[in-house]
């Protein structure tokens, strides 16, 4: 059974700082694309980002480009979203999802960027 579980958000300042963590279980975690996507309070799910199983390729949404940054470790079965210089329009849930669609994912994560 896949199991995501995504920690690491919180309410925080315009221009501050997050990093989002989703460890992994049940499927082969070092064979398979990650991504990370959102869902801000009234919209659907909108992608932000996804890494290949061998990191050798990252993707992000143009918004987030230069701001986040998408990593992961094999080993630990877990996959980061560094998130800098956050904007109120980052806030969301946020979700790990195996592969590149938009499920199966987690329960999700609250960020909230507010002053």
């Amino acid at each position: 059974e896949v199991q995501l579980v995504e920690s690491g958000g919180g309410l925080v300042q315009p221009g501050g700082s997050l990093r989002l963590s989703c460890a992994a279980s049940g499927f082969a975690f070092h064979n398979s694309y990650m991504t990370w996507v959102r869902q801000a309070p009234g919209e659907g799910l909108k992608w932000v980002s996804s890494i290949s199983s061998g990191s050798s390729t990252k993707n992000y949404l143009d918004s987030v480009k230069g701001r986040f940054t998408i990593s992961r470790d094999n080993a630990k079965n877990t996959v980061y979203l560094q998130m800098n210089n956050l904007r109120p329009s980052d806030t969301a849930v946020y979700y790990c999802v195996k592969g590149t669609g938009r499920s199966p994912r987690g329960q999700g994560t609250q960020v909230t960027v507010s002053s």
